[in-house]
């Protein structure tokens, strides 16, 4: 059966019993902070969206309006996860110069409100779409919103992270080599199966690391999954998710952001949003190396320097990510809603890192 991303991740329900928030507590605590929300009171509305499973996040509705409260999850967590700290002072940087993000309000460490640190930022009630070829939009909009998600990753590379006060956001230099290193050890402390390419890849991508890397400010997941497209036109209102942002080689950023146009497809499983076998130009959708192009363009670049270096990396590196998850449900610690990842696809995704380092994809 066909998995449907689209019914699965998107809208509201209701938040489960380990997941539910003390709205009156919440409410009296909100009442005199934020403007629009002091006229809630016990007329919140509280419903989670289905997507957002690392930091669970939720829609605040009532008679003073909508917002968007994001939280860390409840109970013990890894000292390094759910950097929703990391997000809001993100968001509320590249919001100053401009950056379609959020609107941030407010930030609260105090656990005692809801059980974990939260923050508040405003509700874009516009569209978000979890399949890459966008069902039921023209071809001319999809041609525009692709157009902007490129206008904007090369903005955001362009951004002068020391005058936004994120210089301390992570290391500079050797990014790569660290990331490299990074989840080559989550691989191999998440194996279930021998997978000879995946010791290939490891072996081999250290040789390859490009030398002088440029450091940027990195959103970690830029795509059309993390993007909220305005209600009425293919632009994008604002961009979510900002868990993964850093400093490091934008190269890695544009790699991961191209996924949809390498990642093969997965029907049965449903974890991928391929735009693999499709007809891109009806779609109005651009080949992946034209789009990579028009990024470089915008970088000022005349082409991307060791592109199947950084594919391949990237293909490798989401291959180890797929083995951590699937690792976490082998020993029941997953807190996903919904686990849509098979063995198969590490294999499969292996194999085509390999071939993209060879040239051959």
């Amino acid at each position: 059966m066909t998995v449907d991303r689209q019914a699965l991740f998107s809208g509201t329900e209701a938040p489960p019993e380990h997941l539910a928030l003390d709205v009156p507590r919440l409410a009296r605590y909100l009442a005199d902070k934020i403007q629009g929300l002091d006229g809630l009171g016990e007329a919140f509305r509280v419903e989670k969206f289905k997507g957002g499973q690392s930091n669970p996040t939720y829609k605040l509705s009532g008679p003073g309006g909508c917002y968007v409260l994001r939280r860390k999850p409840p109970g013990p967590l890894l000292a390094s996860a759910h950097a929703i700290d990391r997000e809001y002072r993100v968001m509320q940087a590249v919001g100053t110069v401009g950056f379609p993000v959020p609107r941030t309000y407010l930030y609260c460490e105090d656990e005692s409100i809801i059980g974990s640190a939260f923050y508040i930022v405003s509700h874009h009630p516009g569209r978000v779409f979890w399949n890459a070829e966008m069902p039921g939009v023209s071809a001319a909009d999809r041609a525009a919103a692709n157009d902007d998600m490129n206008v904007r990753l090369a903005q955001l590379h362009q951004l002068d992270f020391a005058a936004l006060g994120l210089g301390d956001l992570g290391r500079v230099g050797d990014y790569t080599a660290r990331n490299l290193a990074r989840w080559s050890k989550v691989y191999e402390q998440s194996k279930l199966i021998d997978i000879p390419d995946m010791d290939w890849l490891m072996k081999t991508l250290p040789e390859m690391l490009p030398r002088n890397e440029r450091t940027c400010l990195l959103h970690g997941d830029f795509g059309l999954y993390n993007i909220i497209l305005d209600s009425d036109a293919p632009r994008i209102d604002a961009v979510l998710d900002w868990e993964m942002a850093t400093l490091g080689d934008p190269f890695v950023d544009l790699a991961h952001h191209v996924r949809a146009w390498w990642e093969p497809p997965d029907p049965e499983g449903g974890s991928a949003t391929s735009l693999k076998g499709r007809d891109l130009a009806a779609l109005g959708i651009p080949a992946m190396d034209d789009y990579i192009d028009q990024y470089c363009r915008r970088m000022g670049l005349s082409e991307l320097p060791h592109r199947n270096f950084y594919l391949g990396f990237v293909q490798f590196r989401y291959a180890a990510m797929v083995q951590g998850i699937l690792k976490r449900v082998a020993i029941g610690t997953s807190s996903s809603r919904a686990t849509v990842h098979r063995q198969e696809r590490v294999v499969e995704i292996a194999a085509l890192a390999r071939r993209t380092i060879a040239g051959r994809d």
